[in-house]
């Protein structure tokens, strides 16, 4: 039986998550300029989250990293409003309920941390996990918030979280 975990990322979950954000762009064909593939904070998320009001959570099988989520008040965003970054999962962690999981855990942190409006960029290629965004309430914007540099996103969403 597979023991699903989720816990808070650590130093040593650095290269080991950059792989999987990159890898699993490549496999929809979203590695181009403009998104986390290009990035250099991918490959220093554990660095990155140590940000105020920041988390990034890992999803791990059997105690092996199949991926991870998190919570980034993003530049440019309003103090209310956190941006859900990195939320990529190994193709077989998929299906298994670690996304939704993953999303969930994100959510509730936002809330405890009075965040109003959870923001995402996101890319067509990904439609998947567009479906699961939708699910949780989040709705399509007109173009972009803030400044987050990832040009090569052309789809936002929005939550307001209760």
């Amino acid at each position: 039986m597979e023991k699903l975990q989720i816990r808070i990322i650590r130093p040593v979950d650095n290269k080991e998550l950059a792989d999987i954000v990159r890898n699993s762009l490549a496999e929809f064909g979203a590695n181009r300029q403009g998104t986390v593939y290009y990035d250099p904070t991918t490959d220093h998320l554990y660095e990155l989250f140590r940000a105020d009001r920041s988390i990034y959570y890992v999803a791990e099988i059997n105690e092996a990293i199949v991926g991870g989520a998190g919570i980034f008040p993003s530049p440019g965003l309003k103090k209310d409003t956190c941006e859900l970054v990195k939320m990529y999962l190994r193709p077989n962690a998929r299906g298994k309920g670690l996304g939704r999981q993953l999303i969930y855990k994100c959510l509730e942190f936002a809330k405890a941390n009075a965040f109003s409006h959870v923001y995402i960029e996101t890319m067509p290629e990904l439609k998947k996990a567009m479906g699961i965004y939708e699910k949780f309430g989040f709705y399509y914007l007109d173009g972009p918030l803030g400044n987050t540099g990832h040009f090569g996103c052309d789809v936002w969403m929005l939550k307001d979280l209760d």
